[in-house]
């Protein structure tokens, strides 16, 4: 998401908007229990008034219900300022697998967070129908963007001393992203793991025959996009999934289970998905690459901009900002 709000900045200014963004990393943060990785604001409420009033913004968009976002919802609603809000992360699923409450309680507290919003921006259409069946309201589509530039296809550079074929994964290691799924597969070739998280060390530990690079950025993560046979994405339960349209424009077919996200995404010429994932990986290493590039193409930047943007209410007086919370 990071990256998402980052490149929505950029296309933004080059639109003539300005852009501020209201992040942990202006406060003090505490870590999140059993997942370090993720810092929570300790922000008080009038030091995130003081910043809100500050930039005096013309639109307000609320990227997280967690406490800046919580905080910022306060100030809009105390104040009678609309504002749109997105709902990118599984919250009630993720709390549910960690803590033993209902997925229930989770979706109570974010139909109750989303519900004063104007448009809650969903990135998927099979999102849009799941969150209506769990009675939000007010929703619209917000899609995603990929680079087309920095992933693109390319020699291969990369896993040259590696077995293959070469089956990639990239994202947070993470129980929720179900990653044993993939390094379970009885499958020739190699198994490679991009990222970091709290599962990393156990995995690691439990299959030493997969090969764990940990983070990777800018050039060297294209190059590994554009180096792997298969993109494998084993996730359940993520609303989108930006890798999948990062390794497509790499030109590198994916394999998934036929779930929201990959649903939303993948073509039958660009991707696999089954509930057998051994067998979408098989399929997928049949694919064109090509195929998996113009897949890619209907997801751009300027695209995805564009739906933000004509999604954007008033909130208040300002020049042409933004201000993006979360």
């Amino acid at each position: 998401m990071v990256r998402t709000l980052q490149n929505l900045g950029t296309e933004l200014l080059r639109r003539g908007m300005e852009v501020r963004y209201l992040t942990p990393e202006r406060f003090w943060t505490l870590p999140v229990p059993t997942y370090p990785e993720i810092r929570l604001s300790l922000a008080t409420q009038g030091a995130v008034a003081a910043f809100i009033d500050g930039v005096a913004p013309f639109h307000i968009h609320i990227a997280t219900e967690g406490p800046l976002g919580l905080q910022a919802r306060q100030y809009c609603v105390e104040r009678g300022l609309a504002f749109t809000t997105s709902f990118h992360t599984r919250f009630a699923e993720y709390l549910a697998a960690r803590v033993p409450v209902s997925p229930e309680w989770g979706y109570s507290y974010l139909r109750w967070f989303h519900e004063p919003a104007a448009r809650t921006l969903v990135p998927s259409p099979s999102l849009v129908t799941e969150l209506a069946g769990h009675g939000f309201g007010n929703l619209g589509l917000w899609s995603r963007g990929v680079d087309a530039v920095r992933f693109a296809p390319g020699p291969k550079t990369r896993f040259l001393d590696l077995p293959g074929p070469h089956l990639l994964y990239v994202g947070r290691v993470a129980a929720e992203k179900n990653i044993g799924a993939f390094l379970t597969l009885d499958m020739p070739g190699t198994k490679i793991v991009v990222g970091d998280g709290p599962d990393r060390t156990a995995l690691e530990r439990t299959y030493p025959q997969a090969k764990f690079l940990g983070f990777q950025f800018g050039d060297e993560l294209a190059a590994l996009y554009r180096s792997a046979d298969v993109f494998v994405f084993p996730s359940r339960t993520d609303t989108f999934g930006n890798v999948i349209i990062e390794a497509l424009a790499s030109g590198t077919p994916v394999a998934a289970y036929p779930v929201t996200g990959p649903l939303d995404i993948l073509t039958t010429t660009s991707g696999a998905m089954d509930e057998d994932l051994g067998l979408a990986v098989a399929k997928a290493l049949n694919l064109s690459r090509s195929a998996a590039r113009s897949c890619a193409a209907s997801f751009t930047i300027a695209a995805s901009t564009t739906q933000f943007q004509s999604a954007l209410v008033r909130a208040g007086q300002g020049a042409r900002q933004l201000l993006a919370a979360g």
